[in-house]
């Protein structure tokens, strides 16, 4: 049994212009289209597992008076006939056809268990659907499609039915979060975009009466090539001003600029207004929709406000001042006939914190780890200096942005090693005999230690509770982590932590670095599959994390395939940013084996990862960067004859 989820999306500006980009196909004048969409708080809850026949149940109190079970054999034909009768299940079995005629899967039985999405509102309650069944096909099936293959077969199945949506109604298979979608003839892109400051969305149901087949058939008629000044303004306002207003909205939501960006918003609806909706005036006029945009009360809490999806009197958007006046808005709307919801981005915080663990004894390197703990072995480093490899760390943590960090030491004891080194200043005697250069890397040193916090590992139970004794140093917020025994020197102009946290500022989720390694050796590391989200092949939507897996494992169910076809496996590279919930799931899983010693061995963090990951996810990145282990003889061998040669270049 699988759980998923799956939201609604808002399209917050560029609607329409999926299609009218796709006619690039016929027309090379046309401006390619672009849109801002975002998931919502609002979805579809559901259990998903394998079954002989397709099912759909439910028991979700919001559909109650709509719903009735269904089920249908697994035959290509009987599939494509419910999605042609145009029956409340006509979506669903669209996308089941599609999967039996190309991946030839067997059965699934959905059950839904929450929906609050509401439908037929503009905020593709359709789509979410379709793209639930992909994702339960994909993942019970092990299909290793991608987000992007999952909302292509979502759009797909939906043209099976009567539905004409575009191309961006899919937008929800990327979750709660914004993207900025390209459409550029039959070739679409997905970017995820970054939000500087909270944005209190309100949306509400119109309740009025629009027909959107009309208003799309009357927009397309002016397609691929406009015959008079009217289609030719729909062009221009549908492509290269369109593109204008995505563009400085992308810069407002980057900046925090909350003010413009309502601005934006009605200028949005003033080209709609203008260039738009004379090509279907009896739909598009929209009285209801107009005079709720310029309600006197509605512009005291906002600070800005259109139409949704195909516009009519189908739903409205504001942008509230605040979350207070988001609140009122919704009140005053309800009040007035319109169903009304709240939608909130949150900006993606920052990561200003850092882990690392320090605590183990260094059984491999004794009798060396007997006077010197590991992280404080001499490392050349290619400018000449002898650094000790924690302040290699350190000085990587600084250099991306880190404010604070936190060493998980083994004892109270060894607190005095690291603030003797960090904290202590040279006396003048040995400070007197460096050189000028080596004067000032004296105070930089001691910068460094303005940072460190401390905590302690008091049992030995494992990498995940030394992990854990940094909960409360991270306090809810996403914190980086790096191995005690691991370098790793960039091959780019920003090092390996500053590249996996910009990664996370657009994934906002569990993130970990991936490292290609030999098959031969892939029982050594933590070991990432699943599919691809970019072309460039950076980006891995995580299916499956396997601690030291076996050779011959790896081969048969670990291997994803590179750009030129080639299996390759990645390994975790060391470093992760972890977000609050790998430390809920680290605390429950101390509180079950205090409950249950004798069930439970050590307490791991690749397991509390990977429960993470079936709950909300993770992606691999790959880092533009070299990994040096020395957590072993060959391995610190390796790293000293290597790393001082290393090209930063």
């Amino acid at each position: 049994m699988i759980k998923l989820f799956v939201p609604g999306r808002l399209c917050l500006f560029g609607e329409h212009t999926d299609w009218a980009g796709h006619y690039r196909t016929m027309n090379a004048q046309i401006a390619p289209g672009a849109a801002i969409v975002t998931g919502i708080e609002q979805g579809i809850y559901a259990e998903v597992e394998r079954s002989s026949v397709f099912e759909m149940q439910s028991c979700a109190p919001q559909i109650t008076g709509q719903w009735h079970d269904f089920a249908c054999r697994m035959d290509e034909q009987e599939l494509k006939r419910v999605a042609r009768s145009g029956s409340f299940f006509c979506y669903c079995a669209g996308v089941a056809s599609y999967m039996l005629e190309w991946y030839k899967v067997g059965g699934v039985r959905i059950r839904i268990t929450d929906m609050t999405l509401p439908m037929k509102s503009g905020l593709s309650s359709s789509a979410a659907i379709c793209v639930l069944v992909a994702r339960a096909f994909n993942q019970l099936y092990n299909l290793n499609l991608n987000t992007l293959g999952e909302m292509n077969i979502a759009y797909v199945g939906e043209l099976r039915t009567s539905s004409r949506c575009g191309r961006l109604d899919q937008a929800c298979a990327f979750g709660v979060k914004p993207n900025l979608m390209t459409f550029d003839g039959d070739e679409i892109e997905v970017k995820a975009l970054n939000v500087k400051h909270e944005l209190h969305w309100v949306f509400a149901d119109l309740s009025g009466d629009k027909d959107t087949v009309r208003i799309l058939a009357e927009l397309n008629r002016a397609y691929p090539f406009p015959s008079n000044e009217k289609e030719r303004m729909l062009h221009e306002a549908l492509g290269v001003k369109n593109q204008e207003i995505v563009d400085r909205a992308v810069k407002y939501m980057a900046e925090g600029d909350v003010e413009a960006l309502g601005r934006l918003m009605n200028e949005a609806e003033e080209l709609f207004d203008r260039a738009v909706a004379p090509i279907c005036p009896e739909e598009l006029t929209a009285p209801k929709l107009h005079a709720v945009l310029a309600d006197e009360y509605v512009h005291q809490l906002t600070y800005g406000g259109k139409g949704v999806g195909s516009h009519g009197e189908g739903s409205v958007q504001f942008l509230a001042r605040d979350e207070e006046s988001q609140q009122k808005l919704v009140d005053y709307l309800i009040v007035k006939g319109m169903p009304a919801y709240k939608f909130t981005l949150h900006p993606v915080h920052t990561v200003r914190k850092a882990i690392i663990p320090v605590a183990g004894f260094g059984t491999r390197l004794y009798p060396a780890t007997r006077c010197m703990k590991k992280d404080f072995f001499p490392i050349p480093c290619p400018d000449g200096m002898v650094r000790p490899v924690i302040l290699i760390l350190l000085e990587e943590l600084v250099q991306s942005g880190i404010e604070e960090i936190c060493l998980v030491l083994g004892s109270e004891e060894e607190r005095k090693l690291y603030m003797d080194f960090f904290e202590r200043p040279l006396s003048d005697e040995h400070l007197s005999k460096l050189n000028t250069e080596s004067q000032e890397y004296e105070h930089r040193i001691l910068d460094i230690g303005k940072r460190l916090r401390y905590v302690y590992q008091m049992e030995k139970r494992g990498f995940g509770h030394a992990v854990y004794q940094a909960a409360e140093f991270a306090h809810g917020e996403p914190v980086l982590l790096m191995l005690g025994d691991t370098l790793y020197q960039s091959t780019s102009n920003k090092p390996c932590a500053l590249q996996l946290i910009e990664a996370y500022e657009l994934t906002n989720t569990l993130t970990l670095g991936l490292y290609p390694v030999n098959v031969k050796e892939v029982s050594h590391f933590g070991i990432m599959s699943g599919v691809w989200e970019d072309k460039r092949n950076t980006v891995l939507n995580v299916s499956v994390l396997a601690e030291k897996p076996k050779s011959s494992y790896a081969e048969e169910f670990l291997g994803v395939r590179d750009a030129e076809g080639e299996k390759e496996y990645c390994s975790v590279f060391g470093q992760y940013i972890l977000t609050p919930e790998v430390f809920e799931q680290l605390e429950e899983d101390i509180r079950e084996a205090d409950a249950h010693p004798e069930e439970h061995g050590e307490i791991e963090l690749t397991a509390a990862l990977d429960k993470v990951r079936q709950r909300i996810g993770m992606y691999g990145i790959r880092l533009r960067g070299e990994r040096f282990d020395m957590g072993n003889p060959p391995a610190l061998m390796n790293t000293v004859a290597t790393f001082a040669m290393a090209d930063h270049d």
